[in-house]
């Protein structure tokens, strides 16, 4: 392994943390300092502990959470972004994107979101794509990106927002840009179950988890796929044209120039 690349790995294994403990596994996005925002390694890593769950009978519940209190993931790191020059830059990544989450979401065992502080953008979509979702009182979902960057999700993504909790209420937190706290989100279906705080997440997680791990696995696993199976499934190539739209606009350098200067973009429609 070249020097490059063993520093690559290094990085990923510190920013994303698995360990399996009583045939429960559990990956921890570990960013803290960043909010938990997502580099490509991540996103990647975490597909390929969910793909090798498929092979390894022993793990029987999968639990994501994030290190702190402070956010579960806040979506992907910007900086991802920078290099974003041609068209195909923005398919590529909402491709990525897709392959992962698509490899999320069929894992063959119980995946169980423990959501502490903020979870947006990437983060609530892979939030999104878990079973079961348990948040602290102080927890928040959203996809703020009508205020911050300007770009947009994938057809995919609104399908299974809209799977989950509505299409009136994906577009009024798409629009507004609010973040939902932990109450009302549980009443929507963002979340099943709301806890005080950290403490108690990683308990009941742990606990839930525990449970889980001795119930019948080809049950959970038929059930799982089988509601899979009933959510529309939508082409790659449908929402391109919008996703260039965003993605390639000036909007969106706006966008990106705003954040990282933690000033407010000035938008144009462009």
């Amino acid at each position: 392994m070249s020097a490059s690349m063993a520093q690559s790995a290094s990085s990923v294994d510190d920013d994303l943390l698995y360990e399996v403990r009583e045939g429960i596994g559990q990956i921890t996005f570990n960013r803290p300092r960043a909010r938990n925002a997502l580099t490509f390694a991540m996103y990647e890593r975490m597909a390929q502990i969910a793909r090798g769950v498929k092979d390894d009978p022993s793990i029987r519940v999968l639990i994501i959470t994030g290190a702190g209190e402070k956010a579960f993931a806040s979506g992907t790191d910007i900086s991802q972004f920078r290099a974003f020059e041609t068209p195909r830059d923005a398919i590529d990544y909402e491709d990525r994107i897709e392959s992962v989450l698509g490899d999320l979401e069929t894992c063959p065992v119980p995946v169980v979101a423990a959501i502490a502080g903020a979870c947006t953008g990437g983060g609530a979509a892979i939030a999104g794509c878990c079973d079961i979702r348990i948040g602290t009182a102080d927890s928040r979902f959203g996809f703020p990106i009508a205020r911050t960057l300007g770009n947009c999700l994938s057809m995919s993504n609104i399908g299974r927002l809209v799977a989950l909790i509505g299409p009136a209420r994906v577009k009024d937190l798409i629009m507004t840009a609010r973040l939902v706290g932990a109450e009302e989100a549980k009443a929507i279906g963002l979340l099943n179950e709301v806890v005080p705080d950290a403490e108690a997440l990683r308990a009941r997680a742990w606990d839930l988890a525990r449970a889980m791990s001795g119930h019948a696995p080809l049950t959970m696993r038929a059930a799982k796929e089988a509601v899979r199976r009933l959510t529309p499934r939508i082409p790659a190539e449908e929402g391109q044209d919008l996703i260039l739209s965003c993605y390639m606009s000036q909007d969106f350098r706006e966008g990106m120039d705003a954040f990282l200067a933690k000033r407010k973009p000035q938008w144009k429609g462009v």
